[in-house]
Protein backbone atom coordinates (compact mmCIF):
# COMPACT_ATOMS: atom_id res chain seq x y z
CA UNK A 1 0.00 0.00 0.00
CA UNK A 2 1.65 3.38 -0.48
CA UNK A 3 1.95 5.98 1.96
CA UNK A 4 -0.50 8.35 2.08
CA UNK A 5 -0.05 11.61 3.54
CA UNK A 6 -0.42 12.53 7.01
CA UNK A 7 -3.37 15.17 6.20
CA UNK A 8 -4.94 12.64 4.37
CA UNK A 9 -4.94 10.15 7.44
CA UNK A 10 -6.73 12.99 9.35
CA UNK A 11 -9.40 13.32 7.13
CA UNK A 12 -10.03 9.71 7.08
CA UNK A 13 -9.39 9.20 10.42
CA UNK A 14 -12.62 12.23 11.32
CA UNK A 15 -14.92 11.08 8.54
CA UNK A 16 -14.30 7.14 10.61
CA UNK A 17 -15.27 8.87 13.52
CA UNK A 18 -17.74 10.75 12.64
CA UNK A 19 -19.53 7.97 10.72
CA UNK A 20 -19.79 6.11 14.24
CA UNK A 21 -20.44 8.97 16.53
CA UNK A 22 -23.52 10.01 13.56
CA UNK A 23 -24.20 7.57 11.03
CA UNK A 24 -23.59 9.15 8.19
CA UNK A 25 -21.17 11.57 7.42
CA UNK A 26 -21.42 14.93 5.12
CA UNK A 27 -18.98 17.88 4.34
CA UNK A 28 -19.95 20.26 6.83
CA UNK A 29 -19.60 17.46 8.95
CA UNK A 30 -15.99 17.71 8.35
CA UNK A 31 -15.75 21.09 8.50
CA UNK A 32 -17.29 21.21 12.08
CA UNK A 33 -15.18 18.43 13.53
CA UNK A 34 -12.05 19.37 12.12
CA UNK A 35 -12.20 23.49 12.30
CA UNK A 36 -11.49 23.92 8.35
CA UNK A 37 -12.99 26.08 5.89
CA UNK A 38 -15.44 24.48 3.73
CA UNK A 39 -13.22 25.32 0.50
CA UNK A 40 -10.56 23.47 2.45
CA UNK A 41 -12.91 20.55 3.14
CA UNK A 42 -13.85 20.36 -0.85
CA UNK A 43 -10.56 20.61 -1.55
CA UNK A 44 -9.49 17.59 0.67
CA UNK A 45 -12.63 15.30 -0.31
CA UNK A 46 -11.77 16.02 -4.07
CA UNK A 47 -8.39 14.95 -4.03
CA UNK A 48 -9.39 11.41 -1.37
CA UNK A 49 -11.98 10.77 -4.02
CA UNK A 50 -9.36 11.15 -6.98
CA UNK A 51 -7.15 8.99 -4.54
CA UNK A 52 -9.97 6.15 -4.82
CA UNK A 53 -9.80 6.72 -0.65
CA UNK A 54 -13.21 8.15 -0.64
CA UNK A 55 -16.90 8.06 -2.44
CA UNK A 56 -19.77 10.46 -2.38
CA UNK A 57 -22.86 9.76 -3.11
CA UNK A 58 -25.61 12.23 -5.07
CA UNK A 59 -26.70 13.54 -1.79
CA UNK A 60 -23.25 14.96 -0.94
CA UNK A 61 -22.74 11.61 2.06
CA UNK A 62 -19.03 10.68 2.11
CA UNK A 63 -18.16 7.11 2.46
CA UNK A 64 -14.62 5.64 2.77
CA UNK A 65 -13.47 2.91 0.22
CA UNK A 66 -12.32 -0.21 1.47
CA UNK A 67 -8.73 1.24 0.90
CA UNK A 68 -10.02 4.35 2.89
CA UNK A 69 -11.37 2.48 5.85
CA UNK A 70 -8.26 0.31 5.66
CA UNK A 71 -6.38 3.52 6.09
CA UNK A 72 -8.78 5.32 8.54
CA UNK A 73 -8.88 1.84 10.89
CA UNK A 74 -5.29 2.04 11.20
CA UNK A 75 -4.62 5.15 12.24
CA UNK A 76 -7.65 5.53 15.17
CA UNK A 77 -6.49 2.09 16.45
CA UNK A 78 -3.26 3.92 16.49
CA UNK A 79 -4.40 7.07 18.18
CA UNK A 80 -6.24 5.36 20.84
CA UNK A 81 -3.46 3.13 21.54
CA UNK A 82 -0.53 6.17 22.07
CA UNK A 83 -3.17 7.74 24.40
CA UNK A 84 -3.85 5.29 26.54
CA UNK A 85 -0.11 4.68 26.82
CA UNK A 86 0.97 9.02 27.18
CA UNK A 87 -2.23 8.66 30.01
CA UNK A 88 -0.92 5.24 31.65
CA UNK A 89 2.57 7.58 31.94
CA UNK A 90 0.66 10.40 33.50
CA UNK A 91 0.48 13.03 30.36
CA UNK A 92 -2.94 14.43 30.91
CA UNK A 93 -5.77 13.47 28.76
CA UNK A 94 -6.42 16.09 26.41
CA UNK A 95 -2.51 16.56 25.99
CA UNK A 96 -1.95 12.86 25.55
CA UNK A 97 -4.91 12.86 22.56
CA UNK A 98 -2.94 15.68 21.00
CA UNK A 99 0.43 14.23 21.30
CA UNK A 100 -0.96 10.71 19.92
CA UNK A 101 -2.54 12.53 16.98
CA UNK A 102 1.16 13.39 15.75
CA UNK A 103 2.78 10.71 16.52
CA UNK A 104 0.06 8.26 14.96
CA UNK A 105 1.53 9.49 11.60
CA UNK A 106 5.32 8.97 12.23
CA UNK A 107 5.97 6.06 14.25
CA UNK A 108 6.79 2.86 12.00
CA UNK A 109 4.72 -0.64 12.15
CA UNK A 110 7.91 -2.31 14.62
CA UNK A 111 7.97 0.61 16.97
CA UNK A 112 3.95 0.20 17.12
CA UNK A 113 3.59 -2.98 17.19
CA UNK A 114 6.45 -3.31 20.21
CA UNK A 115 4.57 -0.60 22.35
CA UNK A 116 1.02 -3.00 21.35
CA UNK A 117 2.88 -5.61 23.45
CA UNK A 118 4.05 -3.74 26.08
CA UNK A 119 1.09 -2.09 26.73
CA UNK A 120 -1.36 -5.57 26.47
CA UNK A 121 1.23 -7.55 28.64
CA UNK A 122 1.23 -4.75 31.61
CA UNK A 123 -2.09 -3.53 31.11
CA UNK A 124 -4.68 -6.03 29.14
CA UNK A 125 -5.96 -5.04 25.88
CA UNK A 126 -9.20 -3.58 26.38
CA UNK A 127 -10.24 -3.20 22.58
Amino acid sequence: MKKTHESAEDYLENILILRERNGNVRSIDIVNEMNYSKPSISIAMKKLRAEGLVEMDPNGYITLTPQGEEIAQRIYKRHRLLKKVLMAIGVEEETAAEEACRIEHDINDDTYNKINAFYNKHFGNDE
